[in-house]
């Protein structure tokens, strides 16, 4: 049981030293608090241009910002915004869009699915499923759906990883954030990670 525990106790460790490390706009567990969870979320999106790989042929050219998109009702406001400003990754500034639909979108490289109707979610999920585009939402069903990652941010934040459906994208998620993952969805079965 003292072992569970300090498993535990490192794993909660890990997450907040990758959110200090990777996530400057943070301040320690003030920030992480589910208080304000959309900004939680605001920076994940933002990192997982670090801890996620895209094929070259992902970006027209090596100035390419990075696009995030906002697909469904817009939980962010102006947070996104101030996450994303002055920042960069591998070399690249980050642009946002919003749309309801995604005839709307132009090409986008993270798009956060913000659907509640199951159907609309899935039909957004199953046209975006061969493309380098990573996906992610909060949905409780959103792997089974087809999307590469879910959130869940209450009294901490946990993510599910479907492995099977970055393949298909071809996007590479790296070790380091599957070790901090709930969950890893990868060739149909689902593995509790911690």
């Amino acid at each position: 049981m003292r072992t569970e525990s300090m498993k535990t106790h490192f794993r909660l460790w890990a997450i907040a030293l990758l959110c200090m490390l990777h996530m400057p706009g943070l301040v320690a567990s003030q920030e992480l608090a589910p208080a304000n969870p959309n900004r939680v979320k605001a920076a994940f999106l933002r990192n997982f241009a670090h801890y996620v790989n895209w094929p070259v042929d992902a970006f027209p050219n090596s100035s390419t910002p990075w696009h995030i998109c906002v697909l469904g009702p817009d939980p962010f406001g102006d947070i996104l915004e101030t996450s994303l400003q002055g920042r960069t990754e591998q070399g690249r500034s980050f642009e946002v869009f919003r749309a309801e639909t995604l005839d709307q979108l132009p090409s986008c490289h993270i798009v956060f699915l913000t659907y509640t109707d199951d159907a609309r979610r899935r039909a957004a999920l199953d046209r975006l499923k061969n493309k380098p585009i990573l996906t992610v939402g909060d949905a409780p069903e959103f792997l089974r759906e087809g999307g590469t990652i879910r959130f869940q941010v209450d009294d901490r934040v946990r993510l599910s990883i479907n492995l099977d459906q970055a393949r298909v994208a071809t996007l590479t998620i790296q070790t380091r954030m599957l070790e901090v993952s709930s969950e890893v969805l990868d060739n149909g079965v689902v593995r509790r990670m911690r």
